[in-house]
């Protein structure tokens, strides 16, 4: 892999509150001084050399990982749109071309993460191995085809989207064949191995899918948020293949009938709240912890009115808004902790994809409240977002400490910085 090399980053906040200029310049753009995306996080691939992606963290996951890169590249779309062609074209160049149960690949899957050797780690729950090229995640797929999307919209050229037309079908392809697993309709995962992920949404410890009383769900999961994700990237699909020519009513079909079954499968009520569950355990029972998970699905069109209106006053609860970010959990929660990483602490970037439904749902006021919010935690971290930090209530004397072996810089957390700039800005 390749080290650094031009960004191409144009900044966008110019002349506006000095603030958000500090957080923007530190995270994403700081003139000849290394930071931690222009210098500190972008690779190429031996695939090719010319193609550029943003590395997962540093110090512990300096790789290629589908979830994170494509997200990371999604929030900087607006500031290096031929980021995210680049990353796109390089995990086409690596997507599922058979079944091998041993890497979780599937034909027409998007890679989770990529190393130079396996990966062995004795967990608590068990030995974790990765092979060097693994496939397990649940979530690249449908976020890899509405990143294609979010890139044609921004300009990327018509020529590098066409070219990409028989991944595009691929991956579609996949969420109906392989990622629907069970004949149930969603999207779930179930590691096969027994020494993989377990969890193979963004939130892949061990532990992170839990009932509201703080025991632990058993698989396969079916997680709410990629639900969104999968309803979104069959509409960006359906229009794309129309736009060059082809049919796209069926994927149309397949996304509202995905929405009906999602409305009367996953929303719960607890503690006076309505909300999406976090997921559907093996028996299709909803698993009724209240997460961040439900912020995700903001701005993916599978929320009607009503339902936005019951997510955004859940997440602007005090159970689950910290002041700083979004609690991954709710403080009701009985497993949750402000440390525990992923049912209780605030992670940047899953604010910053709030944050961003909130704003594409119209929600403008709570998004910049929120915004507001990140970073306020940014300033207290010297205006560079750790991977996580604890989940504990803004305080004005206190500081938020970072989760102890948290990724600094670490690219999602640093990319959010573009979100927040956008968002109190108004671009």
């Amino acid at each position: 892999m390749r080290v650094g090399g031009s960004t191409r980053l144009a900044v966008v906040v110019e002349g506006e509150d000095e603030l958000v200029l500090r957080l923007y310049r530190r995270s994403v753009r700081e003139g000849e001084q290394i930071n931690a995306l222009a210098d500190g996080l972008t690779f190429s691939h031996e695939n090719d050399s010319d193609l550029r992606f943003i590395g997962a963290g540093a110090p512990w996951v300096l790789t290629l990982f589908g979830r994170d890169s494509l997200i990371t590249a999604g929030f900087l779309n607006s500031v290096d749109p031929a980021l995210a062609m680049e990353t796109l074209k390089l995990l086409a160049s690596l997507q599922g071309k058979e079944v091998r149960v041993e890497t979780a690949e599937q034909p027409g899957k998007i890679l989770h993460e990529v190393r130079s050797e396996p990966l062995n780690l004795e967990t608590s729950s068990g030995p974790l191995v990765l092979p060097p090229v693994y496939y397990g995640t649940i979530d690249a797929t449908p976020l890899w085809i509405s990143t294609l999307h979010d890139a044609w919209k921004a300009g990327a050229n018509e020529g590098d989207v066409a070219e990409l037309l028989p991944n595009l079908r691929l991956a579609l392809a996949w969420m109906r064949d392989y990622g629907e697993a069970d004949g149930d309709g969603f999207l779930e995962y179930l590691d096969e191995t027994g020494r993989g992920l377990a969890n193979q949404g963004w939130k892949d410890s061990g532990d992170s899918v839990r009932w509201h009383d703080g025991s632990l769900a058993d698989g396969p999961i079916a997680l709410c948020e990629v639900q969104g994700y999968a309803h979104r990237a069959a509409l960006d699909g359906a229009e794309i293949l129309e736009v060059f020519g082809e049919d796209g009513e069926s994927w149309r079909a397949w996304a509202a009938d995905f929405k009906t079954r999602f409305r009367e499968q996953f929303w719960v009520e607890n503690d006076g709240f309505r909300y999406p569950a976090i997921a559907l355990d093996a028996s299709k029972r909803t698993v009724d912890s209240l997460t961040s998970n439900i912020g995700h699905l903001l701005g993916s069109g599978l929320l009607d009115e009503r339902e936005v209106d019951d997510v955004m006053r859940t997440l602007m609860s005090p159970e689950m808004f910290s002041g700083y970010g979004i609690h991954t959990a709710s403080t009701t929660n009985a497993g949750f902790w402000p440390y525990r990483y992923h049912v209780g602490s605030v992670w940047p970037h899953d604010t910053a994809m709030i944050i961003r439904g909130m704003w594409r749902e119209g929600r403008k006021e709570e998004a910049q409240e929120v915004a507001r919010g990140l970073m306020e935690a940014a300033r207290r971290f010297d205006w560079r977002l750790p991977e996580l930090f604890a989940g504990v209530k803004r305080d004005a004397y206190a500081k938020p400490l970072p989760y102890p072996a948290s990724c600094r810089p670490q690219a999602w957390a640093a990319a959010s910085a573009v979100v927040v700039a956008q968002v109190l800005t108004g671009n």
